[in-house]
């Protein structure tokens, strides 16, 4: 049976929807061309946004025919919904995977600057890029048999998903959960607690901006996808009293029929919020006629910071000279090393 949702939970879910794909599809758009068009060489830091910008981009061109479906119902056919939804989760997956990624790479970046240098100089970001997508769509398959269309004959909705068993449907939501969010958010959290002192020392400008823009992308995605997995959750452990406890498997799944509007909508949401982060973190560069500042935030991500490294020399050359020749030395090889260190920091951003 459909759930059932107040007429005005369906308007406001549409206006929410609806603007999101105002807002998210021409924004991702143009991160995708500013990064194209206007930025080489790139970092690795903008060639994982710029994969993320075209994973978002690809959920946000599926939100015209949801609109539609809310409004009236799914006439698209099942084949429709199932690819619609195939690509949405997909895409999730894709996101957190490079959203991973990215904490991963700042961590190694901060934490072990040569290595990062290494693993730039052989290129490895092109092979690890095809896994990710590779792993996303084929972790979406079981997407495939089990979407589905419900709800009286004329009037279905793309929003059911038929199992065979109840342990098929358990083991189907818990990889999701553990794969597409328990795993990668662990390991968001070690990276940034391994570099969150180091982050306050940064005297790179580049690294504190593209480290802290990261980690607003990190928890914009968080929150909103946390929903979804909770509703996740909830199903499971409705599957697993469903025997013992039918009446409290019967509010649980009540409860996760009435986050599932909610869920759905920050899903979408997700994919809209980052071009309005980049947009905000571009406030600080001025634009010009040839340059946006979304333009100028890119490249600086991308830039080897020669101003940077020219400051950080200038700093060492003018060490007071009343200073013991011991200690300029011990002072000075303090300074070479850490200068070394955010070189090859800066090189790898």
């Amino acid at each position: 049976m459909h759930p059932e949702v107040p007429s005005g939970g369906n308007v406001v879910a549409c206006v929410i929807l609806a603007l999101s794909f105002l807002v998210g599809a021409p924004g991702n758009f143009l991160v995708i061309w500013t990064i194209v068009r206007h930025v080489k060489p790139r970092s690795h830091t903008v060639v994982l946004i710029l994969h993320l910008a075209v994973a978002d981009l690809l959920v946000l061109i599926t939100l015209p025919l949801w609109i539609y479906s809310m409004a009236r119902y799914w006439v698209f056919g099942v084949v429709a919904c199932k690819v619609m939804v195939y690509i949405i989760n997909a895409c999730m997956y894709s996101s957190v995977f490079l959203i991973t990624l990215m904490s991963v790479e700042r961590f190694v970046a901060v934490r072990y600057p040569f290595a990062s240098l290494g693993w730039k100089k052989r290129n490895a970001l092109k092979k690890v890029l095809l896994v990710v997508w590779v792993s996303a769509f084929l972790l979406s398959v079981p997407i495939i048999p089990t979407q589905t269309l419900g709800g009286d004959p004329g009037e279905e909705e793309c929003l059911y998903r038929e199992y065979q068993s109840r342990t098929q449907e358990a083991v189907c939501v818990l990889l999701e959960t553990l794969i597409g969010f328990v795993l990668p958010f662990i390991i968001l959290v070690v990276c940034y607690g391994c570099v969150f002192g180091r982050i306050a020392q940064m005297t790179f400008k580049t690294k504190r901006k593209s480290t802290g823009l990261i980690a607003a992308v990190v928890i914009s995605f968080a929150l909103c996808w946390i929903p979804y997995h909770i509703g996740n959750v909830l199903s499971l452990v409705a599957l697993s009293i469903g025997h013992s406890d039918p009446e409290a498997e019967e509010n649980l799944e009540n409860a996760r029929t009435t986050m599932t509007m909610i869920s759905g909508a920050l899903v979408f949401i997700s994919s809209t919020i980052n071009p309005i982060l980049y947009v905000f973190a571009a406030r600080s560069f001025r634009s010009s006629l040839r340059d946006t500042g979304i333009q100028r935030l890119f490249r600086h991500l991308s830039s080897s910071g020669p101003n940077d490294r020219t400051k950080e020399l200038s700093y060492v050359s003018k060490k007071p000279s009343t200073q013991t020749e011991v200690s300029q030395c011990s002072v000075q090889s303090k300074e070479q090393t850490d200068l070394h260190l955010d070189v090859c920091d800066n090189a790898s951003s």
